[in-house]
């Protein structure tokens, strides 16, 4: 595209212009990406902001298109309920990636955020849900605000619990909201793992 991707200068063994080729060509780069990944996930998962951020930017400077560098740098700016860099960190993926999972799920986290600003009071929410566990609109409402300020976990546990005692309530509202999470916590988090496991026991139980 018009740009150099690397280069060196003088004289160097041949080993090291092997080692230069493979790194362009992308024969060993994988082995240099995957580690930095799963250590900026393991950070991000683990509150090391930082850490995460180092690990990701390592990443983009061996490919610049790593999609999951990029949605885990979207990830971070959504930490820091900083919205609009996470959009234009995301506009950075290819649009052949645009319906990556990676991609997908910090999109979906994006829609979850931007309902914060309407979501009701936590605290209020779940003195209404305490006091009728039975009112599913308010359980529903609630598990938006939590999942509208990042618990998603939470958010997940009482969608459940409508699913497990009303699965039809509203039109199966609270498993589209719960499979929106899910795509929101990636498709490897524990949350969407641990969450379809306990969802499967519930639909065919």
């Amino acid at each position: 595209q018009g740009r150099p991707i690397d280069g060196f200068m003088g004289a160097i063994p041949e080993s090291q212009i092997k080692h230069f080729v493979e790194r362009l060509t992308g024969a060993d780069m994988a082995a240099e990406i995957e580690p930095l990944l799963e250590q900026a996930a393991e950070s991000l998962k683990l509150g090391d902001i930082g850490g995460a951020a180092q690990g990701y930017t390592a990443v983009l400077q061996l490919d610049p298109e790593n999609v999951k560098a990029i949605a885990g740098m979207a990830r971070i700016a959504l930490s820091q309920d900083d919205r609009e860099q996470a959009e234009e960190i995301l506009a950075h993926a290819p649009p052949e990636k645009a319906n990556d999972p990676e991609v997908l799920g910090v999109r979906a986290l994006l829609d979850l955020a931007a309902k914060a600003a309407e979501a009701g009071d936590n605290d209020e929410l779940k003195a209404k849900v305490d006091a009728n566990p039975l009112d599913w609109q308010a359980r529903y409402d609630y598990a938006e605000a939590l999942s509208a300020r990042g618990d998603l976990e939470a958010a997940s546990d009482q969608l459940l619990t409508i699913i497990a005692k009303n699965r039809d309530w509203n039109e199966g509202a609270a498993r589209t909201q719960l499979l929106k999470i899910f795509e929101a916590a990636g498709p490897t988090s524990e949350i969407a793992k641990q969450g379809r496991r306990k969802l499967s026991a519930i639909l065919f139980s």
